[in-house]
């Protein structure tokens, strides 16, 4: 009689580490895939620092800014 109540219990928690089990499995997919996207960021970022010169200088020509020339 002992012995059901005793598999009960372990079988939830056998159910309970599965579970965590994947959600650790999910949360590292999500960190990885995170990281891609804050990379690829990043080189938007720097890509759009780089334009940031040309285009003063384009507005300047054009005199489509308050910049003094």
């Amino acid at each position: 009689m002992t012995d059901q109540p005793d598999s009960i219990v372990l079988a939830m928690l056998r159910k309970i580490d599965q579970r965590t089990e994947r959600m650790a499995d999910d949360l590292q997919d999500l960190k990885v895939r995170v990281t891609g996207v804050e990379e690829g960021l990043a080189g938007v970022n720097r890509r759009l620092d780089r334009l940031e010169h040309p285009m003063e200088r384009i507005e300047k020509r054009l005199e489509l800014s308050d910049l003094p020339h």
